[in-house]
Order: C-alpha cells, then sequence, then structure tokens
C-alpha cells in the first residue's frame, strides 16, 4: 500500500463540505481496494486555512462544549473566538466528528497538516 498526499486550498470552501471531502482521503474511501477494518488512508495537507466560509449565523451562534468530568466545569467556547484563535483547529474539530467512532480515528487524524 502507498499513501498519497493530497494539497487542498481552502480558499472560499464551505467548512462542512470542505471536511467531508477530507475525511473520505484520511479513510482511503476513494481507493478500490478499500476496506473499513484497514489503515489505508493518504496523507492531506491544507492551505489557507483561514479563509474558509461558514454559511449562515453559525459564526455568531454555534459553540463548542468540553467538560471536564468535575462538577461544573463545562466550558462552552463560541466558533468566532476559535476560529479567530485557531482556524485549522475548527477544521480539525469538524473532519474529527466524521471520522468512525474507533482505534482508527486517532491514527487519521494524524495525516490531516495544515499549512
Amino acid at each position: 500500500m502507498q499513501r498519497e498526499t493530497h494539497t487542498i486550498d481552502a480558499s472560499g470552501k464551505i467548512l462542512g463540505r470542505l471536511a467531508t471531502e477530507i475525511a473520505v482521503l484520511l479513510r482511503g474511501k476513494h481507493k478500490p481496494d478499500f476496506m473499513p477494518h484497514k489503515e489505508m488512508g493518504d496523507i492531506v495537507i491544507v492551505k489557507n486555512v483561514s479563509n474558509i466560509k461558514v454559511t449562515g449565523k453559525k459564526m455568531d451562534q454555534k459553540t463548542y462544549f468540553r467538560h471536564s468530568g468535575y462538577i461544573g466545569s463545562d466550558k462552552e467556547i463560541p466558533l468566532k473566538v476559535l476560529f479567530k484563535k485557531d482556524p485549522g483547529n475548527v477544521l480539525k474539530i469538524a473532519v474529527y466528528g466524521m471520522l468512525p467512532k474507533n482505534k482508527l480515528r486517532s491514527i487519521q487524524i494524524k495525516r490531516l497538516k495544515f499549512e
């Protein structure tokens, strides 16, 4: 098996549609010999992440939630704040949610790089 490197220019693309495109490449579903239990995806490099489009009112209304497990320790971060701080992290979270929830997910997300 040989891994290819895909370079994607994210300028002007919509966040969710770009994330699905990346998730397919990371899993290897575009290959004719795809098997869901095997790790055969490609490397994806994304350029111009700061120029991603977000449709609707998501930039103002969407929040990301995290909880440490302690009582009262839940935190909400708005998309606008997270996007300004690190736009690559927003895309990474979107792709991470689209990968299968098993042991391969942490391996596959490591092949997503940003320039």
